[in-house]
């Protein structure tokens, strides 16, 4: 009789535990099938995480460091008689000059003008805009008809972060959304820079300062041997503007 007590015992211990495991299986299973059905594993067969460098985000350069060695903004020493806060556009080097004094001038590399669409003269900044809209001119439109009629200042606009305009005429000094064109013959008669040096040369310049455009054909480097008088020439435009040769801003 006690053997058969223990044997019953026995087998009731076999009993809850087979159904402890069935349970468990029944549980488990619908588990790991809904895992695999959403496309993980269950937690127990997650891979760890990669390694940090493998998740950490790429750090952007700023636009200055993307150009060349020569077109970023520096201070160079400049020779001429132009007076402090006046720009200078060498368009054959693709520089604009900031004249400092004392013999020193800030440097930028810039975009310019391309065959056909480079002048010379000078003009005055008449009005300045902070992320400025774009009306495209008529004969802009005319050459090109496919682009808008209006674009709203912002990041995608093509006069970038600031603008600086010349006197009355159809012509800004102004930034970009592309800082692959600076160095580059590319505009339509316009001066361009980076967003980051157009707004560094926005915050130094005042309506009212004097912009002297230099001729394709003269190199500001080699102005110190010129002394031909002043001359009025045609702007694209159709406006006149004083054209000086080199030597007069040395």
């Amino acid at each position: 009789m006690t053997q058969l007590v223990s044997g019953h015992r026995n087998l009731s211990r076999r009993t809850a535990s087979l159904i402890v495991g069935v349970a468990v299986l029944l549980v488990a299973g619908p588990a790991a099938s809904h895992a695999q059905s959403l496309g993980y594993a269950p937690v127990e067969q997650q891979l760890a995480f990669p390694p940090d460098q493998a998740t950490a985000p790429a750090v952007e350069q700023d636009e200055d460091s993307q150009l060349p060695n020569r077109l970023r903004r520096t201070i160079v020493n400049l020779d001429t008689r132009e007076a402090p806060g006046t720009i200078i556009i060498d368009t054959a080097n693709t520089y604009l000059y900031y004249v400092l004094g004392g013999g020193r001038a800030l440097r930028y590399g810039v975009g310019v003008g391309r065959e056909g669409f480079t002048w010379s003269g000078v003009q005055t900044v008449t009005r300045k805009a902070e992320w400025p809209d774009w009306h495209p001119p008529a004969q802009m439109i005319a050459r090109q008809p496919y682009l808008p009629r209006f674009m709203a200042g912002g990041p995608g606009n093509p006069l970038g972060a600031r603008a600086m305009y010349l006197g009355s005429s159809e012509y800004r000094i102004h930034g970009t959304n592309d800082p692959t064109t600076i160095g580059k013959f590319v505009s339509s008669g316009c001066i361009r820079l980076t967003n980051e040096d157009v707004s560094d040369l926005f915050s130094r310049v005042q309506v009212g300062t004097k912009v002297v455009v230099l001729p394709k054909a003269a190199s500001l480097q080699a102005s110190a041997n010129s002394a031909r008088a002043p001359r009025v020439t045609s702007l694209p435009s159709g406006r006149q503007a004083m054209s000086l040769p080199v030597s007069a801003i040395n």
